[in-house]
C-alpha cells in the first residue's frame, strides 16, 4: 500500500508503563495516576493562543468491494460520542477531528503547537519571529509556522520573517502567497538552508541589530536556569527599545510546541468525547513528527489505552530523542523526566514503498476529490491523504477500537502542487 510510507500512526502502550520510572533527585516522581493528572493540570495552567481546544469531531463511513480505489464515504457531521460510541452499529467508520476547521488560515496541527507559544510572544514583547520551512509547506505558511507564524503574528502586532528553502515560484500561490501578503519572506540556497540553526541565528542577528537581543523558543520556558531566567526578565521589560527576535525551529519542532498536544489529549478524554476507557487507534500523518511525539506523551501521562505507530525515519528518531530531552529539562516535573523508554510509547515501523517527499503519485490528486465530493472533508496528496487511506483500511479488520484521524490541515499547499505537477491536476 503506497501511503503507509508517508503516514503516522501512533502506538503507546497501557496504563502498567506510566508508573515504571526512576525519580532523580531535582524531579518529582510520580507515583499513581492521581499525581499524572494533578502534573498535567499544572502544565496546562496557561494562557493559550487558541480560545479552545475544541474542532469538529466527524464520523466517516467506510464501504469497499476491493482496495482503497473501490472505497465508498459517507460523513455523519453529528455522530454519537462518549458511552454512545459503543452503541454505535457496526458498520466499518472512523472518526475525524476536523482541525482543519480551526481558523481560516492558521489551522491542523500548525495551530496546536504553537497554541502555548503564541501567548509567550506578547508577555515577553518580541518584536520579531524567525522561522524556516520548505515552500509551500504548511508550516511556513503558518509563523507561514511560517505561514501561521505570519498570520499568528501580524495578528498581534509582530513581524514574521520566514526563510523558505528553495527558489521564488514564478506565480506566488498557496502558502507562498499567504506567506508573502502577512510576512517578510526570504528563499535561502538548499545549500544554506541545510544548517538551519546557523541559518537561523545568522538571519536573527541581523533582524535584531546592534542594539536588539534574540532568544530560541525553548529560552522562553518555565524550568529555565537563573541566566535564562534573567534574560527573560530583560526581554518581558519595556526599557529595552531594541528589536527582540525570537527563533522557532522548523514546523514548531520546539518542545514547548507539545504542551498543545497535552492540552488537545485533555480535551478529548472528557468522558462525552472519546474518553478514559475506551480503546482509540490515532492515525496522524507524519511531517517532522512533532506531533505524534507529543501526543503519544500526552497519552501516556494521562493513562489512556490510545494506540499510535509512526514511520520509521532515522531523523524522526532523533527529533524524537531530542524532543523529550529538552522536553524534560524545561517541565523537570515531568513523568518523562525519569529515564523513560520512549520506545514503549511509540513504535516507529518501516514505511513500505519508500519515495522522496513531495511526489504525487497517480491517481491521488483523484482520491482527494472524490472523497471532498462524497464527505466535504478535503485532504492533500501529501500528508492528510494517507492518513485517510490508513484510517480506512484499520476499520475494515479493526472492530475492538475506535479508530480517529486527526486532520492536519494544509490544504492550501493543493495550489502550489497544483503548480509543480500540473498533469495532475489537469485530468481533474
Amino acid at each position: 500500500m503506497k501511503v503507509v510510507q508517508r503516514s503516522t500512526f501512533f502506538a503507546v502502550t497501557t496504563k502498567s508503563n506510566l508508573h515504571h520510572f526512576h525519580s532523580s533527585s531535582q524531579r518529582v516522581p510520580i507515583s499513581s495516576e492521581h499525581e499524572s493528572r494533578e502534573f498535567v493540570s499544572r502544565l496546562l495552567d496557561r494562557k493559550w493562543g487558541l480560545q479552545s481546544p475544541a474542532s469538529p469531531i466527524q464520523e466517516i463511513g467506510v464501504s469497499s468491494d476491493k482496495g482503497i480505489e473501490k472505497f465508498s464515504f459517507s460523513n455523519n457531521t453529528r455522530p454519537h460520542l462518549g458511552d454512545e460510541m459503543l452503541k454505535r452499529n457496526q458498520d466499518s467508520s472512523f472518526y475525524i477531528l476536523r482541525d482543519d476547521l480551526l481558523h481560516p488560515l492558521v489551522n491542523g496541527n500548525k495551530a496546536r503547537k504553537l497554541d502555548a507559544l503564541l501567548p509567550l510572544l506578547e508577555d515577553y514583547k518580541f518584536t520579531d519571529v524567525v522561522t524556516c520551512g520548505g515552500c509551500q509547506s504548511a508550516h511556513t505558511a503558518a509563523v507561514g509556522v511560517l505561514y501561521l507564524a505570519a498570520v499568528s503574528c501580524a495578528e498581534r502586532g509582530l513581524r514574521s520573517h520566514l526563510l523558505l528553502r528553495g527558489e521564488q515560484p514564478e506565480v506566488l500561490t498557496g502558502y507562498n502567497l499567504v506567506s508573502t501578503m502577512y510576512g517578510n519572506v526570504q528563499y535561502v540556497p538548499r545549500s544554506r538552508y541545510a544548517n538551519r540553526e546557523e541559518m537561523l541565528r545568522t538571519y536573527a542577528d541581523l533582524v535584531a541589530g546592534e542594539d536588539g537581543s534574540v532568544l530560541w523558543a525553548k529560552d522562553i520556558v518555565e524550568g529555565l536556569e537563573a541566566v535564562d531566567v534573567a534574560k527573560m526578565d530583560d526581554l518581558s521589560s519595556s526599557k529595552n527599545s531594541g528589536r527582540k527576535v525570537l527563533i522557532v525551529n522548523e514546523g514548531a519542532g520546539d518542545a514547548l510546541a507539545l504542551l498543545g498536544m497535552f492540552r488537545l489529549v485533555q480535551y478529548l478524554s472528557q468522558d462525552h468525547l472519546l474518553g478514559k476507557t475506551k480503546p482509540v487507534r490515532f492515525v496522524v500523518d507524519a511531517g517532522t513528527g512533532t506531533t505524534t511525539v507529543g501526543l503519544g506523551v500526552a497519552a501516556m501521562c494521562l493513562g489512556l489505552p490510545w494506540e499510535i505507530n509512526a514511520d520509521t525515519l532515522e531523523n524522526y528518531k532523533r527529533h524524537e530523542d531530542r524532543l523529550i530531552t529538552e522536553f524534560t529539562r524545561q517541565f523537570p516535573a515531568s513523568v518523562l523526566c525519569s529515564g523513560l523508554d520512549m520506545n514503549h510509547m511509540i513504535k516507529w515501523v518501516n514505511r513500505q514503498h519508500p519515495r522522496k517527499f513531495g511526489k504525487v503519485l497517480e491517481g491521488e490528486v483523484e482520491m482527494c476529490q472524490k472523497i471532498a465530493q462524497e464527505t466535504g472533508v478535503l485532504v492533500d496528496p501529501m500528508y492528510t491523504l494517507a492518513a485517510w487511506e490508513i484510517a480506512a483500511e484499520l476499520v475494515q479488520d479493526e472492530k475492538s477500537s475506535i479508530v480517529v484521524m486527526l486532520h492536519t490541515g494544509g490544504a492550501l499547499g493543493m495550489f502550489g502542487l497544483a503548480q509543480r505537477y500540473k498533469p495532475c491536476f489537469t485530468r481533474l
